[in-house]
């Protein structure tokens, strides 16, 4: 059984920075594409970051461009997203998401608040 067990959310500053970790475990996939995902209050959740398995290829949605950076450690079984000069509207609920065999996984989400 594949779970998805999320840290490091919180509260933070405008400006600031929070590190976002999600644990994987339960896999038995060669390739897949993993992720960030996240909802506002009255939002729909939006696709924030991944990063493929295959190749290391990496994805941002343009409101976090060159602010949040995705990573993973060797062995591919943690995934990180260091997100900088938070803004307000960066508030939401992040969850951890896998992509393998045309099926989407999902952890139970942390919280991430910014204050102006």
């Amino acid at each position: 059984e594949v779970q998805l067990v999320e840290s490091g959310g919180g509260l933070a500053q405008a400006g600031g920075s929070l590190r976002l970790s999600c644990a994987a475990s339960g896999f038995t996939f060669d390739d897949y594409v993993i992720g960030w995902f996240r909802q506002a209050p009255g939002k729909e959740r939006e696709g924030v970051s991944a990063i493929s398995s295959s190749d290391g290829s990496t994805y941002y949605a343009n409101s976090v461009k060159g602010r949040f950076t995705i990573s993973s450690d060797n062995a591919k079984t943690t995934v990180y997203l260091q997100m900088n000069s938070l803004k307000p509207d960066d508030t939401a609920v992040y969850y951890c998401n896998v992509i393998a065999d045309l099926t989407m996984y999902w952890g139970q989400g942390t919280q991430v608040t910014v204050s102006s």
